[in-house]
C-alpha cells in the first residue's frame, strides 16, 4: 500500500509540474492573427528577353540537357528561360511600402506582392542594398495593414521570437517560432560584414526570405535573410537582420536611392591568444590592423598595422567582427575617435570616416630569383620581381613569397606557398635575406607574428615553433 500511495504521489507532483511548465509557454495566436495580415508573398521574375538586352550569359542550368551534353559548353543558339524566384515581406506603410531582402529581387524585371487576402500588386523596387541585404518596394494601395517596428539593439539571447513567411514560396503565412540564438553574429557571406546579424534557431527555409521576426509584442525586430546548412533546408540555425539596420537602409534608400556607410580603411582581424601573448596584451579582445589602405582616413590618422582597436567612439570591440557594423552605420564625414594599444600603451585617436565604396581586387604572385629559409619557422621564401611587387600594389622594397612550408607549426598555422610575408613582427621584410636576418633569433616557444598578403587581403598569421620540426 505504501508503494502504490508514493507512485501516485509521484504522478501528481508529475503533473502539477507539466501544468505549471505549460502555463509558462507563450500562446501566440492573438499575435498571429494581428500580423498575418501584413506579411507578404513575392514572386520576382527575370525575363530572358531582359537578361538578353542587358547582355548577360545565358545560366547553363537554362541550356537543355541535349546541347550540354553533345555540345559541351554553355552559349548554344536555344530558346532561353523566364528565371523566377519567391520569398517573403512586410508592409510597413498603409500606403504600399514592403521590406524584403535584396536577394530575392535582385535582377528581377517584375515583382508581383501578393496579400494575404488573395488581392495582387505589381511592385516598384525603389531601391535594393546588396550590403544589408535590404530592398524597399513600393505597391499602389492605400489603407494597408502594418507591422509596428521594434528595437533590435534590445533583443537578448534566450527571447522568444515569431516568423511569419511563405517557405518554398507556396506556404502562405507559416508561423514558426523559438528563441534568440546570439546577436551581433558575423555573416558567412564576407559581404555582409556589416550587418550584425540576429542568430535563432526559429525554423527558416527557402522562400521565408524578407518575412519578419517578431518579438512577443508583435513588433519586428529582424529580416529573416539566412539559413546555414549543408543541405539545403533548416537545421537549427537562422539569421536575421537586425530590423534597426534595415529600416536605417530603408530610410536611406527613400530619400537618396542608395544607402551611404562610413569607412575607416582598415583590415582587421580576431586577438588570438598567440598574439595577444605576442603583443603583450593580457586578454585576446579587440580589432587587430593588418594593414592600412594609403590615403584613407585610418592612415591620415596615424593608424599603423599591429595597432589593437579597443573602442570605436565609446564602444568596446571585443572582436574584429564588432568593428565593421559600427563603422558601416555611421555616417561619412562623422568624427569618432578610437580607443587603441600600440606598444603595450593606449592612445586615442580622432578620425573622420571616409565613405564607403566597392572593393579592388589584387594579382597574385609568380616566381622570383633568390631565396632564403625561415629556419625554426620551417619557411623558405624568395625575392619578389618588379612585376609581382606591381601586381601586387606593393612598393619597392617590401614583401617576401613564400615558396615552401616545411615546417609543422607554419603549416597549422595555415601558410600556403604563393603567400607574400610582408613583416616579421615588427620588421618590414623586402628581400629573402632581410627575412632571414628578421627570423634568425627566432627560439622554439617563441610566438612570431607574419603580417601576410594572400588573395588580395592582407592579415597577421601567428606562427609558434615547437623545435620539432
Amino acid at each position: 500500500m505504501p508503494t502504490i500511495k508514493r507512485a501516485f504521489l509521484t504522478l501528481s507532483l508529475f503533473a502539477v509540474v507539466a501544468v505549471a511548465q505549460a502555463a509558462k509557454l507563450p500562446d501566440f495566436t492573438a499575435l498571429v492573427e494581428r500580423s498575418s495580415p501584413a506579411v507578404v508573398n513575392i514572386e520576382a521574375t527575370r525575363t530572358a528577353e531582359a537578361a538578353l538586352r542587358r547582355g548577360q550569359n545565358i545560366p547553363e542550368e537554362d541550356i537543355p540537357e541535349l546541347f550540354r551534353r553533345f555540345f559541351g559548353q554553355p552559349g548554344m543558339p536555344v530558346q532561353p528561360r523566364d528565371r523566377t524566384s519567391t520569398g517573403s515581406g512586410f508592409i510597413i506603410s498603409a500606403d504600399g511600402e514592403v521590406l524584403t531582402n535584396h536577394h530575392v529581387v535582385d535582377g528581377a524585371d517584375q515583382v508581383i506582392v501578393r496579400l494575404p487576402d488573395r488581392r495582387e500588386f505589381e511592385a516598384k523596387v525603389v531601391g535594393s542594398d546588396p550590403l544589408s541585404d535590404v530592398a524597399l518596394l513600393k505597391i499602389q494601395a492605400r489603407g494597408l495593414p502594418t507591422l509596428p517596428i521594434g528595437d533590435s539593439s534590445k533583443l537578448k539571447a534566450g527571447q522568444w521570437v515569431v516568423a511569419i513567411g511563405s517557405p518554398f514560396g507556396y506556404l502562405d503565412n507559416t508561423v514558426t517560432a523559438g528563441i534568440v540564438s546570439a546577436t551581433g553574429r558575423r555573416s558567412l557571406d564576407q559581404s555582409q560584414q556589416y550587418v550584425p546579424f540576429i542568430q535563432t534557431d526559429v525554423a527558416i527555409n527557402r522562400g521565408n526570405s524578407g518575412g519578419p521576426l517578431l518579438n512577443t509584442d508583435g513588433e519586428v525586430v529582424g529580416i529573416n535573410s539566412q539559413i546555414f546548412s549543408n543541405t539545403g533546408g533548416f537545421m537549427g540555425v537562422s539569421f536575421a537582420i537586425p530590423i534597426d539596420v534595415a529600416m536605417n537602409a530603408a530610410r536611406q534608400i527613400r530619400e537618396s536611392g542608395r544607402v551611404r556607410r562610413g569607412q575607416l580603411g582598415v583590415q582587421i582581424q580576431d586577438v588570438t591568444r598567440d598574439f595577444a601573448r605576442s603583443l603583450g596584451l593580457e586578454r585576446s579582445a579587440g580589432a587587430l590592423v593588418a594593414d592600412v589602405v594609403p590615403g584613407s582616413p585610418a592612415d591620415k590618422a596615424g593608424i599603423r598595422r599591429q595597432d589593437v582597436i579597443l573602442e570605436f567612439n565609446g564602444q568596446e570591440i571585443l572582436r574584429s567582427s564588432d568593428l565593421p557594423p559600427l563603422v558601416g552605420a555611421t555616417a561619412p564625414g562623422t568624427r569618432v575617435k578610437l580607443r587603441l594599444l600600440r606598444d603595450g600603451k593606449e592612445r586615442t585617436l580622432d578620425v573622420v570616416l571616409g565613405e564607403l565604396s566597392a572593393p579592388e581586387s589584387t594579382a597574385g604572385a609568380g616566381g622570383p630569383p633568390a631565396s632564403a629559409s625561415g629556419g625554426l619557422l620551417g619557411l623558405v621564401v624568395e625575392d619578389l620581381t618588379a612585376e609581382q611587387r606591381q601586381e601586387l600594389g606593393l612598393k619597392a622594397d617590401e614583401g617576401v613569397l613564400v615558396s615552401q612550408v616545411t615546417g609543422l607549426a607554419a603549416r597549422r598555422a595555415g601558410l600556403q606557398p604563393g603567400d607574400v610575408i610582408l613583416m616579421v613582427g615588427r620588421t618590414a621584410v623586402g628581400s629573402a635575406a632581410a627575412f632571414a636576418k628578421a627570423t634568425e633569433g627566432v627560439k622554439a616557444g617563441d610566438a612570431v607574428m607574419l603580417l601576410v598578403r594572400r588573395d588580395g587581403q592582407t592579415s597577421f598569421i601567428a606562427v609558434t615553433p615547437r623545435g620539432d620540426g
